[in-house]
Order: structure tokens, then sequence, then C-alpha cells
């Protein structure tokens, strides 16, 4: 899903929203510790984010762990510290700064919390604005398999996450994916597909504004097959229920 914005124009850029969910079990290490740097003065923990109210200005430290978009000097961000996933929504950032924002830098950003949709959505920090820090950190993915469909998967909203051996199933009509939730897109649009783990399946989705149709996982999922078994990565988002993003698809 994706929100629209009555002030763009009809062929403008539409950003997706993702969120940040409290994670009860630490990632594992990687060789890189600065994960753990001691947070600036001013900054909330993830917990004290998540304690905070819909609609209060919260400032947090995260890593940049991807870039799902840039448009008029505004980003969408996935970002991850030791605790936890954010997603920075309507960032304030112009195009040179975007630039900045590496794989594993280290940012603060100070915005608004915000659930979308409201009551049952995702939650984010939008229209925030970010200072570079000092440090770096890739986050492994952690993996969720054991997680999908319990209540316990929600705890990794928006973090970088990996499922294993899962089956390929037919979309509809033989199809291993659509173009668009409904399939009515063409190649460069969003992909969606079908993957079950113990006779349960779970939807999908390739953001094409996050790794785009000359992207790797991209041209995978356009050749997967049903039944292929496969390993995923990729981020938790969330609408109404989980729609991870994911960045690579690798076929068993």
């Amino acid at each position: 899903m994706k929100k629209v914005f009555a002030s763009v124009l009809t062929l403008a850029m539409l950003f997706a929203a993702g969120c940040g969910a409290k994670q009860e079990e630490k990632p594992a290490d990687t060789t890189d510790q600065t994960a753990d740097v001691e947070k600036s003065e001013g900054v909330m923990t993830y917990a004290d984010f998540m304690a905070a109210e819909m609609g209060e200005e919260v400032t947090v430290e995260a890593f940049v762990q991807g870039k799902q978009s840039w448009w008029q000097d505004t980003a969408t961000v996935y970002a991850q510290d030791k605790d936890g996933g954010y997603l920075f929504y309507n960032l304030s950032c112009s195009e040179d700064d975007f630039k900045k924002l590496t794989d594993g830098q280290l940012i603060k950003v100070t915005g608004t919390k915000t659930q979308w949709p409201e009551g049952t959505g995702v939650i984010e920090i939008a229209d925030g604005t970010f200072e570079l820090g000092n440090g770096s950190w890739v986050a492994p993915a952690t993996d969720v398999t054991s997680f999908l469909g319990t209540d316990d998967l929600v705890k990794y909203m928006n973090m970088k996450v990996s499922f294993a051996g899962l089956t390929v199933e037919d979309k509809g009509d033989g199809a291993a994916f659509y173009y668009n939730w409904d399939n009515s897109g063409t190649e460069g649009d969003d992909l969606y597909f079908d993957a079950s783990l113990n006779g349960k399946k779970y939807t999908f989705t390739v953001e094409s504004y996050l790794t785009d149709s000359n992207s790797e996982v991209y041209n995978a999922v356009e050749n997967l097959k049903v039944g292929d078994v496969i390993d995923m990565e990729g981020f938790l988002y969330w609408y109404e229920g989980m729609n991870p993003h994911i960045t690579s698809v690798t076929v068993k």
C-alpha cells in the first residue's frame, strides 16, 4: 500500500510508509559493535519511543538500513538500533544529503510519532529532520520464520528480517506473482506474491521504490514458479497485518 497526497500531481511519486515496533530479543551480534554507541543527550531509547503518545515530538538515533525513496527534498528511510526498527517517513532531506545516507550510517532524527492507518497500521516517525552521527552498523537479518502466524511477529516490525523454507503458492490463474496487489499493474510496479509454511499462506511484496525493476530481487520474483522453495530477507513492513518488503529471494 502507498500513501497518496492531494498536493502531489498524478504523475508524482507516491511514498510507502513503515513502522517500528518493540523487539524483545536482541539481534545477533556482528563484528561491528558500534550499535552499542551511547545515546546522545535528549535522545530517546527505543522503549521511550514506543511509550510516547501518537502526535508527540520524538528524537531518536539509529543506523540507516535501507533507503526507500527520495522526492522533492523528502525521503523515506529504514533504520535500526540494537533494540528495534524505525521508519522515517517524509524526512526532510536534500538530494545531496540523501546520497550520504548509506547503509550503516548513524543519524539523529527529530519528528512526530504517527500511525498509518490510524489505529490499525504502522508506527512511524514523520516529517522529521536529521543530523549525521559518528558510527556505523549494518544490522543482521533476524530470522522470524518461527513467528509467522503468531502475535509475536509484530515485535519485529520494521526490522531487517529473514524467512526460510517457504513454498511459493499460486497467486491466481497459475501465476507466481502479481504486478500490484490486484494484478492491475505492469512491469515496474510493486510485485506481490504468496508463500506458505506449514499449510498457512502469507503475502510478500517487492516494493518498487525500495528495489526497482532493475534489482536482483525484482528479477528473481519475476522468475519464480509455483512450488519453488525459497529463503527471503527484507524489512518487516506492516499494513493491518504483515506485509514484508522483500529485498532478497533465493530459490533453494
